[in-house]
């Protein structure tokens, strides 16, 4: 099992936790971590763009000048894509770019990616975040004390609002819950921050 120091929110170790090396030990499959990324992008896009073919452009019905005899090239309509005012070659249509993949597969890309932060050292285990008050600036000198000042994702195990609402106004972090929990997020962090208790349901689901 991998052994990692636990802080307090001071940036004090204060202890160390056992990580399951059934998610945080596995063996880092690059390709499904790929994949369950392009998945979530692709599932996120919202497919709606469209533009006109030449079917669709009103106007055009008349062929603008007779076939010979113009010096010009011969001409059907003006709404030919070369025209300007014409429809679009293969125009775009309103599609859905979602795929479907395994539940093993999510899952193995979810440890993956949860492996690979503990093998690089960018996984920090909180012992708790608890805030009497909404205070922006306490959460960042938290992620100050942490040295988690770039793109740190913070999983909590409880929706906390004091906690959630603290770190909404600070750019370089973003909060999430268990489930919520998702590969592009953990991929996109430079610091993954976990609280102990957070540490505890990941290994009560995913284990």
């Amino acid at each position: 099992m991998a052994n990692v120091s636990v802080y307090n929110i001071e940036g004090k170790e204060v202890g160390t936790i056992d990580l399951n090396d059934a998610i945080f030990g596995v063996d880092v499959n690059e390709h499904l971590v790929h994949l369950a990324v392009v998945q979530q992008l692709a599932d996120n896009r919202q497919g709606t763009q469209k533009a006109k073919t030449r079917s669709e452009v009103s106007g055009g019905g008349r062929k603008p000048w007779r076939q010979k005899g113009t010096g010009h090239a011969r001409q059907g309509s003006t709404r030919a894509p070369q025209w300007t005012g014409g429809g679009v070659v293969f125009a775009p249509v309103p599609r859905d770019y979602s795929f479907k993949m395994n539940k093993k597969e999510k899952r193995a890309a979810l440890k993956s990616a949860l492996t690979d932060k503990v093998q690089n050292n960018n996984l920090i285990v909180v012992d708790e975040l608890k805030f009497d008050e909404f205070k922006t600036k306490k959460f960042a000198e938290i992620m100050n004390n942490l040295k988690a000042t770039r793109k740190a994702l913070v999983v909590l195990a409880d929706n906390d609002q004091k906690v959630v609402k603290s770190a909404k106004n600070l750019e370089q972090v973003t909060t999430t819950l268990i489930n919520t929990l998702n590969v592009y997020d953990i991929v996109n962090a430079n610091t993954l921050v976990l609280t102990k208790d957070a540490v505890a349901k990941i290994e009560e689901v995913y284990a």
